[in-house]
């Protein structure tokens, strides 16, 4: 309950960002017709969610005949929690990781790396499979569509406030302060709406662990998968786009260096992660 209000209140104020947002432009039918296009554009990338991701991680759906024991744990994980069984995939990707995708519980997919086969143990990779499905469960996949969806809105009626103020006819020092105004929109506006897009993927990870540990009466087996996947993907960096990072276990940009890292990272602290699993939080939230 307190990781979906935190989703809800977080959601409710990137939509506050678009009305403020909006209220600069006034009734622009060019922001109008714009943010339609954003709003479709990231639409159709939400219903085709499943097979963007699953290319762009070059995936290959494997039969139960091929890797029997990932679809029982799968299955059975499915059957715990009442939901259909998703398409099951494997990535040749070196780096230990793994993803779900998919609009909703009968058409998602899973995706396990070639890299989290080679050093996690079976009941690991488990408690990995738990967290994915999970995040089909709580229908995550929308959530972090309709956050891309406003914050794309957000980002171009920010813009068209600029250039609004920029090409308006008029001077003078309202003109001057009103260039100003649309200037500091357009630049913290797009921020403000990021950083909420990454609070609201880091709790939605924290939730994720939680549901996954819950749905295994245990969360040690994902709390040590945890922390090889920490390491792991330090050692082996990827080239996942950086748009899609959010959808994996752990964030697979974490071998790449760059400035500020922790601070524009979708996905929470891996050490408090595996501290809420092994203090048992997960049985009293």
């Amino acid at each position: 309950m307190k990781n979906n209000l935190k989703t809800a209140v977080l959601l409710a104020a990137i939509g506050g960002l678009m009305i403020v947002a909006g209220g600069a432009l006034g009734g622009s039918a060019g922001a109008a017709i714009g943010l339609m296009i954003g709003l479709v554009f990231v639409g159709g990338s939400y219903w085709f969610s499943d097979k963007m991701a699953i290319r762009a991680a070059r995936a290959v759906e494997v039969t139960e005949e091929q890797m029997p024991r990932y679809h029982a744990i799968v299955r059975d994980l499915c059957a715990r929690a009442d939901m259909p069984l998703p398409r099951l995939y494997l990535s040749p990707d070196p780096q230990p990781n793994a993803f779900a995708t998919g609009r909703n519980p009968h058409h998602a997919a899973v995706c396990v790396n070639q890299g989290i086969l080679d050093i996690l143990s079976w009941d690991e990779l488990q408690g990995v499979l738990a967290h994915e499905l999970s995040h089909v469960r709580n229908y995550d996949i929308l959530i972090s569509s309709v956050a891309a969806a406003v914050a794309m809105g957000i980002t171009f009626m920010a813009r068209m406030a600029m250039w609004g103020a920029m090409l308006g006819g008029g001077g003078g020092r309202d003109r001057n302060d009103s260039l100003l105004g649309n200037l500091a929109l357009m630049i913290l506006a797009p921020i403000a709406a990021m950083f909420l897009q990454m609070a609201l993927s880091r709790s939605r990870e924290f939730e994720a662990d939680r549901r996954g540990a819950k749905l295994l009466g245990d969360g040690e087996s994902l709390a040590r998968a945890l922390e090889k996947l920490e390491r792991g993907v330090h050692a082996v960096p990827s080239d996942v786009n950086p748009a899609q990072a959010q959808a994996y276990i752990a964030n697979p940009l974490a071998g790449r260096k760059m400035m500020f890292a922790n601070l524009f990272s979708t996905h929470p602290p891996m050490d408090e992660r595996i501290r809420r699993l092994r203090a048992g939080e997960w049985r009293t939230i």
